[in-house]
């Protein structure tokens, strides 16, 4: 595989998440780089606009592979200093993660910290568990006093604010001359990388936009509400253990809470339906009473690009274009390190990192 050449011209496809941490980067090296997006500046059309951003590689461990739990570790040291060289501030927290669940869903709980402690043996760097009640409980999280008794606690993960974070990338990529298009949706046929005139690569990441290249493609539908509750006080990313709707709660700055549970095997962009909505609010409320008076600032649906093992992948397709794809569930916990597994193949033409993350590299 050729490698990049100081100053390159090379079109990005997305402006998403990946997009944009692509484009920063490159930038910063000195590339030449036009952004393409079907959608507007504020990432409308992106999973990476509708998320918790929950950085949890421990928590995630119950539902993925080693290599994306990996891939999590790397996250929580790389985005501070992905956050530290953008032209905005981005809340960023590393707070803990703390799972509740009520008296009757003890049986599953149960089986929850087992897969906890069997991953950590398989990872031994990931941190311990906590096992929290009564007063060690109150101590971590006040708020939750008198509505839980027992719960774990999950030291070192974290959490960023998603709509901070894609606004601080776009003021880095104007500062940075990143020349941007949007509402300009664009083919791989639509370029001719390395020919006259042409960028000298192509670099897709498209999302669920990219089915037309990469057809193994599809969407996992997710619906977040938003809410304002000056009451509620939790301190940290909670999770709560629910046989149908494993809800987590991701608190951001004043009083601004990201709600989430459903995980549908849909490409269907339709509102929220009103028995999905009113489980997660009923779920929320019985985590903390204040979400009775909580304002809903908004119900987002989003589909997040899922490839069939659920795992990220890197395909070339060329000499001189790539597709990064399949982040899923999992966007802000693993973008740090497929940004960097993709520059490495870039600057290098091989990408040891890949295969320390388990990360597909289809030639």
């Amino acid at each position: 595989m050729p490698c990049l050449q100081p100053s390159s011209r090379i079109a990005i496809l997305g402006a998403g998440l990946m997009g944009r941490l692509l484009a920063c980067a490159l930038a910063r090296q000195g590339h030449q780089i036009a952004l393409y997006d079907a959608h507007g500046p504020q990432a409308d059309g992106a999973a990476a606009r509708v998320a918790a951003a929950m950085l949890a590689p421990l928590a995630e461990s119950a539902v993925t592979e080693p290599g994306v739990v990996r891939m999590g570790q790397h996250a929580l040291n790389r985005w501070p200093q992905i956050i530290a060289e953008l032209d905005a501030p981005v809340f960023f927290q590393q707070n803990g993660t703390l799972v509740l669940w009520h008296r009757q869903d003890a049986s599953d709980a149960q089986r929850l910290c087992a897969l906890f402690d069997k991953n950590r043996r398989i990872n031994p760097s990931l941190p311990a568990l906590q096992t929290l009640s009564g007063q060690a409980l109150h101590d971590i999280e006040p708020a939750t006093t008198h509505r839980f008794s027992q719960g774990v606690y999950l030291p070192g993960e974290g959490q960023l604010d998603n709509r901070q974070l894609l606004a601080a990338l776009l003021a880095t990529l104007t500062r940075l001359g990143v020349e941007m298009h949007w509402e300009t949706p664009r083919e791989l046929s639509d370029f001719a990388p390395g020919s006259a005139g042409q960028p000298g690569w192509v670099l897709d990441c498209r999302g669920l936009g990219a089915r037309t290249a990469w057809p193994q493609l599809r969407g996992v539908r997710g619906e977040v509400l938003r809410v304002h509750a000056p009451e509620v006080t939790l301190q940290r990313p909670t999770r709560l253990v629910h046989p149908r709707y494993p809800l987590y709660i991701a608190p951001k700055e004043d009083h601004l809470f990201v709600i989430g549970a459903t995980e549908i095997e849909s490409d269907d962009m339709s509102p929220a339906s009103v028995r999905s909505t009113l489980e997660l609010l009923s779920a929320a409320y019985t985590v903390h009473s204040g979400f009775a008076e909580a304002r809903i600032v908004e119900l987002s649906v989003q589909c997040r690009p899922t490839l069939p093992d659920n795992l990220p992948a890197v395909r070339r397709l060329s000499e001189r274009v790539l597709e990064v794809n399949g982040l899923y569930r999992h966007g802000f916990m693993i973008s740090p390190a497929m940004l960097d597994v993709v520059l490495e193949l870039l600057t290098t033409g091989d990408c040891p990192l890949a295969r320390d993350f388990d990360v597909a590299v289809h030639q």
